[in-house]
């Protein structure tokens, strides 16, 4: 155990409660589990149904361990259309869960999300350019480029913005951030005004949000980013703990915190901009699923930021499946049936914990 290990124990035992860690290994399971039951369970539904089984004994001829494959459409239906899709909301699922985690450990605030810093925001800038301005040099990888270049862009530019005397503030951060999301809020509005219809209704479409466009190129756009970030977050997860206590106790602590937030930083903008580059705007993932996450297990990082990953994949997943079946053959949009459903839920939640705790966490 490092020095810096032994200082979290011994400064922030609340973090990680000794009763908790059976009840975090226990959900994790549980996460697990339920990952592993919807995924077969997702790829046999949708307007072309395919048995359960079927799809188990695909997946087994596929990875070599006897089953078998399935006659021409069901195959080509599962593996080019279906598998796609559940992989991308797999790998945007965890990708917005672990950034909200992140997000409200360097901010030390509950309501903080990915969009607070106007990376969703600076990723939305980039899509409506290159669509209203029939940008297509990329081909189809052009909007998802643009936006995520865009929301790397923003992030950046908001960090150099609130940045002072060699270090930057909470507040001012949070701050910057708003007024950059006003501004590509007002840029969005002004290249809606010169697009043409069909390039609006392109916009207006990739801003609910959607996985129906998801191929294996585009997940293998997106995992190198996830992988990396996804990689990257629970490493810090002890300095986090460290954090809650305060800026002034963790640097007496040993934690570098200008260093951590800028790093974290990174890495929730490399998790976001993947993300939202290939799904459009999704809300409430980030914010709603670290608090479910944190009411059940506590506010230790340790197990939040992998947790908040796990959950949510499978929330994201459970959405986009909904999202694709409830109205068939019509497809609800992600983003929309998000917010619909995260907005009740995260007012319960607010309400229930000040009942019960007299506050958050």
């Amino acid at each position: 155990m490092t020095v810096l290990d032994k200082q979290v124990e011994a400064a922030a035992p609340a973090a990680a409660p000794r009763g908790g860690r059976g009840t975090a290994w226990l959900i994790g399971a549980g996460l697990v589990a339920a990952l592993l039951v919807l995924v077969p369970v997702a790829g046999a539904l949708g307007a072309y149904p395919i048995p359960v089984g079927d799809v188990w004994a695909s997946l087994q001829h596929r990875a070599g361990l006897g089953g078998a494959g399935l006659d021409r459409v069901a195959e080509s239906v599962l593996w080019n259309v279906r598998f796609p899709r559940i992989v991308l909301a797999l790998l945007v699922g965890a990708s917005l869960g672990c950034a909200g985690a992140l997000m409200q450990g360097v901010f030390g605030n509950p309501l903080a999300e990915p969009g607070v810093i106007g990376i969703s925001a600076g990723a939305a800038v980039g899509a409506v350019a290159s669509i209203a301005f029939g940008i297509t040099f990329l081909g189809t990888w052009t909007v998802p480029a643009f936006a995520f270049l865009a929301g790397l862009a923003t992030v950046l530019l908001v960090y150099a913005l609130s940045r002072s005397g060699g270090r930057s503030e909470v507040v001012t951060l949070i701050l910057t951030g708003i007024a950059v999301n006003a501004f590509a809020g007002a840029l969005i509005g002004l290249f809606l005004f010169f697009a043409d219809a069909a390039a609006i209704q392109q916009i207006t479409f990739w801003q609910l949000g959607s996985l129906s466009q998801a191929t294996w190129p585009k997940v293998l756009a997106v995992l190198p980013c996830a992988v990396v970030g996804l990689g990257l977050a629970p490493l810090y997860s002890r300095r986090l703990d460290l954090l809650a206590l305060g800026e002034r106790p963790a640097r007496h602590l040993g934690v570098e915190v200008e260093r951590l937030r800028i790093v974290l930083i990174l890495v929730i903008a490399l998790l976001t901009a993947a993300a939202v580059s290939v799904s459009g705007i999704i809300s409430f993932v980030g914010l709603v699923v670290p608090h479910l996450l944190r009411m059940a297990a506590g506010p230790g990082h340790r197990f939040l930021v992998p947790g908040s990953a796990l959950l949510g994949a499978l929330v994201l997943l459970a959405a986009d499946l909904a999202a694709r079946t409830v109205a068939v053959p019509a497809e609800l949009p992600l983003g929309v049936l998000t917010a619909l459903l995260g907005s009740p839920f995260f007012f319960w939640l607010l309400r229930r914990t000040r009942r019960r705790q007299g506050g958050w966490a």
